[in-house]
């Protein structure tokens, strides 16, 4: 593994975790600074080396997912978070990239304090206040419609004459400073819990499952964009979007302004800056958005986020505390993670105890012993990092870490392979702390989809010995859940309200019961995410089973197959195979099996891979030195199998039309029997691959089969979206950039600069009733 791959696993593992803790658990474990930090590091890794890029990195990914308790609500326009900038380079890269891409001498931006709060979505019917839900995570969100009608400046019916029929609004649900202040004397007076900062306060309060809680905290709403607007001409600009939005009734911040360039931005922010402290409510940062909206439409969106605006966040917050200890956890993949134990200190609205240190090799790099005066620094509500040793303050009694040899949680040696920075339990499934966070991860919404067992249900499960391995989870019965409850109850010290009345609920119990069962067929590409293979998300399952098929020829694929697959390579090839080969997880899939699972949509495998398991292909893909992608056809084209390469005898290895370093490397890789018993194996299951998919010829019923789209402007009746989704049912690639190998143009209303590319590279440009015919007829 290189360097630039393994550095952005780590960063992908770590950012998932915090993510998770930060958005799901409400338990933040990594200040906003260092959250950020290790963003802009995975998104510059990711930049550089973009065959690291994959779709289930953070940086793909948008916000975290909702919370058990409420109603789940599908966001018909996804809430896409920001991009953040730190420094004036970033700003002037961002204003640079804007004018080349709309091909204009200067942009105006609308500006806007980032708020410090929740995000929220409004939705309004004919003037009337319908529904509301959180961001979740970005797609799907919480239904919180009765909390938010207990916020006093969210309208309940529109003001104004000229109504749209429809109108979905964005903002942020937050608490000012004054009415936090009241709100936490209050706690005190009762002899509650106080809340540590505003942004946490607003977030709980909105959570709250009684809308009557939520009535009694001092909640504000302040409007930010139009998602949706149906009725009503549309504004062309964004600033008169948030003025119409003011007309009708929302509040809109008035710290709100239009400025011109690189320049207005960065006045703009050292203004606000100043200003900062005076403030009503918290801001961690400020917004540019490009003004126009004809603009923001050309420039489009990544995955995560849209390249017309950018958050600009400012400078981290430092204090200074003394270093307790250095424990260590135990990650789902058996990771260690150094924790630093932190003497209380309050930075930037949070008291903190604890922060991540990230790998051994991270506490030697910044020299630290338990027992140093530390600087914790912290932006926004999360768990500070600690950034250094105060050197002039260390005493002679502090002590070295040292990281230990046996895990925590099983007692099994830790190891640490060559040239990684995490070490890792060797335990695998006999450890408690990865056999509970594998269950979890088995069960949840992107894998298998078991509604109701999260993670609570999950640990008791596992303390009191009913799931042990994730086959067990189809064995469960009703009174096993039951009898579950009523011990963790006993445990916790909880007396159920239920039994306070004198019955029993068994409904939550038997919802679960009927989840488990039908979480049995999901589709392939799902199951195998749920394994928890390491190095492998949403985006290798999905290839895995485009390609294979089932998860019969999947678990028994050698490593040269995963290896020539497309976007998986050779690290991710190995994981796979070390995954099934080991007979835990051999015994775990059988498990399964038995239990009933099995994927919803096995199918054939491909009608491409007798060009990906082509002999030439197969034999760079073994790992043999020197024998490049050029050798391996010059070999190919003298042998006619692998088989026929192991037979050979020593006498007619040496006569191969090879260069000598080749012919020798081969030589030695050959002597190894346990290498040809490889590669008997790879040819046998080839064979049984390509006798089981159908021919090549099957594809070219698909009549944009190898043909490149891009799309541009907006079309009549459908969206981008769709029609992305039409092409490539038709056998096509929707690409995000014109170029010589493009074949068509897709371009609608408003199409800019993309359309002139085409036109100047004399590709044929359609509009939507030409894409529409192209489908039916072919290409």
């Amino acid at each position: 593994m290189t360097r630039p791959e393994q550095r952005a696993f780590e960063l992908r593992e770590q950012l998932e975790r915090y993510a998770y803790a930060y958005y799901v658990l409400d338990a933040p474990e990594v200040p906003d600074a260092e959250y950020d930090r290790l963003f802009g590091e995975l998104e510059a890794i990711e930049r550089e080396h973009p065959e690291l890029l994959a779709p289930d990195s953070p940086t793909q990914r948008v916000g975290g997912a909702p919370r058990e308790g409420f109603v789940q609500v599908t966001h018909k326009v996804p809430m896409l978070s920001l991009g953040n900038a730190f420094t004036d380079e970033d700003i002037v890269a961002f204003d640079r990239r804007c004018r080349e891409t709309l091909d204009v001498a200067s942009v105006e931006y609308a500006t806007e304090p980032k708020f410090d709060g929740l995000a929220i979505s409004l939705h309004y019917e004919n003037g009337y206040f319908v529904q509301g839900a959180t961001r979740g995570d970005g797609f799907t969100g919480e239904d919180v419609t009765a909390n938010l009608r207990t916020v006093g400046n969210i309208p309940l019916r529109l003001r104004g004459k000229d109504l749209p029929s429809v109108l979905e609004v964005r903002g942020e649900v937050l608490m000012l400073r004054r009415d936090f202040n009241a709100l936490n004397e209050r706690q005190l007076a009762a002899g509650e819990k106080l809340f540590v900062n505003p942004r946490n306060a607003a977030a709980g309060s909105l959570r709250q499952l009684d809308p009557r809680m939520t009535a009694k905290r001092p909640l504000r709403f302040f409007a930010y964009s139009l998602a949706q607007v149906d009725g009503v001409p549309m504004p062309a600009t964004h600033s008169e979007s948030l003025a119409m939005l003011a007309t009708w009734g929302f509040s809109v911040t008035d710290l709100r302004a239009v400025v011109r360039g690189a320049d207005g931005l960065l006045g703009y922010y050292r203004e606000v800056g100043e200003r900062r402290a005076l403030l009503p409510f918290d801001i961690d940062g400020v917004v540019y958005k490009v003004n126009a909206l004809a603009q923001q439409a050309e420039l489009g969106f990544v995955s995560r986020a849209p390249r017309f605006a950018v958050a600009h966040k400012y400078p981290a917050q430092e204090e200074m505390t003394e270093l307790l200890d250095i424990e260590v956890q135990v990650g789902r993949t058996g990771a260690i993670t150094p924790v630093a134990r932190l003497k209380p200190v309050f930075v930037g609205g949070v008291t903190v105890t604890n922060a991540t240190l990230h790998n051994e090799d991270e506490v030697r790099r910044k020299d630290l012993r338990i027992g140093d005066t530390v600087i914790v620094r912290r932006a926004g509500d999360v768990i500070p990092e600690v950034v250094a040793p105060v050197l002039e303050r260390r005493s002679a009694d502090v002590r070295t870490f040292v990281m230990p040899t046996q895990c925590p949680v099983c007692g099994s040696h830790i190891v640490r392979e060559e040239g990684e920075a995490v070490a890792r339990c060797s335990g695998g499934l006999v450890c408690g702390a990865q056999r509970k966070a594998a269950i979890i991860h088995f069960a949840g919404r992107r894998m298998m989809d078991i509604d109701g067992l999260g993670e609570r249900y999950i640990e008791s499960l596992v303390d009191f010995g009913y799931v042990n391995r994730i086959a067990d989870l189809y064995s469960l019965k009703l009174e096993d859940l039951l009898e579950m409850k009523r011990r963790a109850d006993e445990r916790d010290g909880i007396t159920p309200e239920t039994v306070q009345q004198g019955k029993i609920a068994t409904k939550w119990a038997e919802n679960i019961i009927d989840a488990i069962s039908a979480s049995k067929h999901p589709p392939l590409a799902r199951l195998l995410f749920a394994l928890g293979i390491r190095h492998v998300g949403e985006s290798t399952g999905k290839t895995l089973a485009d390609w294979l098929g089932s998860l019969e020829f999947v678990r028994r694929a050698p490593r040269a197959v995963f290896a020539v697959l497309p976007d998986i390579g050779g690290v991710v090839a190995e994981s796979l195979y070390e995954f099934f080969i080991e007979p835990n997880n051999e015994r775990v899939l059988d498990e399964l099996v038995r239990a009933g699972v099995s994927a919803s949509d096995e199918h054939a495998p491909s009608a491409k891979l007798a060009q990906r398991i082509a002999l030439p292909e197969l034999l760079a893909s073994l790992g043999i030195a020197k024998l490049t992608a050029t050798r391996a056809q010059q070999l190919a084209a003298q042998v006619k199998s692998l088989t026929a390469l192991a037979d050979l005898t020593p006498i007619e290895r040496a006569a191969l039309d090879l260069p000598a370093e080749v012919s020798t490397s081969l030589a030695e890789w050959l002597s190894h029997e346990q290498n040809i018993a490889q590669i008997k194996a790879l040819d046998r299951y080839c064979a049984t691959l390509l006798a089981a998919a159908p021919s090549q010829d099957s594809d070219a019923a698909l009549p944009l089969t190898d043909k490149t789209f891009v799309l541009t402007g907006t079309l009549p009746t459908l969206s981008r979206d769709e029609a992305t989704a039409l092409i490539e049912a038709a056998g096509g690639k929707v690409s995000g950039s014109v170029s010589k190998k493009t074949h068509y143009v897709v371009a609608g209303a408003e199409a800019g600069s993309k359309l002139e590319k085409a036109q100047q590279l004399g590709i044929t440009v359609l509009d939507e009733e030409g894409l529409r015919t192209l489908l039916t007829q072919g290409g």
